[in-house]
C-alpha cells in the first residue's frame, strides 16, 4: 500500500534575500512535526561529488512516514504563506523520493 511506504522530501534551496527566513522557521518546523516528518539533514555543510555543478545554499532531507504527509503538508492552509515567501525569496527544488529500490 502506497500510504505506509516512507517518502523523503529533498531540497536544495539557495536564498536570493533572507527576509523571508526568520518567519519561516517555526511554522515549517511545526508543520513538518505536525504531519510525522523529521529533518534528518538541514545544512550547508555538503558537497557534489558527480555531475554538472548545482550549487545550492542548503541541502534539505525530511522523512516522511507515507507520501500522504509529505502532500498534506505541502497543501497545509498555515503553511501556503511561508511557502510562497520561500519561493519568492529564494531558488529552491524540492523533490519527493519514495523510499524504494527498482533496481533491486
Amino acid at each position: 500500500m502506497e500510504n505506509s511506504k516512507k517518502f523523503f522530501s529533498v531540497l536544495d534551496v539557495t536564498p536570493t534575500t533572507d527576509i523571508w527566513i526568520p518567519d519561516y522557521l517555526e511554522p515549517a518546523n511545526r508543520l513538518v512535526a505536525k504531519y510525522g516528518g523529521t529533518y534528518l539533514a538541514r545544512t550547508g555543510s555538503h558537497e557534489q561529488l558527480e555531475g554538472e555543478t548545482k550549487e545550492a545554499a542548503l541541502r534539505i532531507i525530511i522523512e516522511w512516514p507515507s507520501k500522504q504527509a509529505a502532500l498534506d503538508f505541502m497543501n497545509d492552509t498555515g503553511y501556503a504563506p511561508h511557502l510562497e515567501a520561500r519561493t519568492n525569496g529564494s531558488v529552491s527544488h524540492h523533490y519527493l523520493i519514495e523510499a524504494k529500490d527498482d533496481l533491486a
